[in-house]
């Protein structure tokens, strides 16, 4: 498929494939004999991956990472697995974090007269470290 193609299958923009490719996440795409760009399954997979991955706020390079877990097969297992149990208790804590929020939001709705104005809510002294 053309990048047009993939930027649809994927929800991802052409331009920011075309990012993607310049800064390394992608590899580079196959060529046509007319020099256009062509994605199978694997690459649009990838992309949607990082689509996901931007959207829970991790960094290009911690997505390049995370890509090469899945596309190094001669890594050893037991790296593999403490590296994935790392990001996991990462986004278990932004989960507690959005939930915690969630919450919030929920309670603030639910108590809400609509001709007053909340003040801002408050946290409980545990509240997860800033993890965006």
């Amino acid at each position: 498929m053309n990048i047009g193609q993939a930027a649809t299958a994927s929800g991802v923009s052409a331009k920011m494939i075309r990012y993607y490719e310049r800064v390394g996440l992608l590899g580079s795409a196959a060529r046509t004999q007319g020099n256009y760009r062509e994605f199978g399954p694997q690459e649009v997979n990838e992309l949607r991956f990082i689509r996901l991955a931007r959207a829970l706020c991790f960094t290009v390079e911690e997505i390049a990472n995370l890509l090469s877990l899945w596309r190094d097969q001669t890594r050893p297992g037991e790296e593999i697995k403490d590296v994935a149990e790392a990001y996991l208790v990462r986004l278990q804590a932004k989960a507690a974090a959005v939930q915690l929020v969630a919450e919030t939001l929920r309670t603030l709705s639910a108590n809400l007269d609509t001709d007053q104005r909340p003040d801002c809510p408050t946290f409980p002294e545990n509240t997860p470290p800033t993890i965006f």
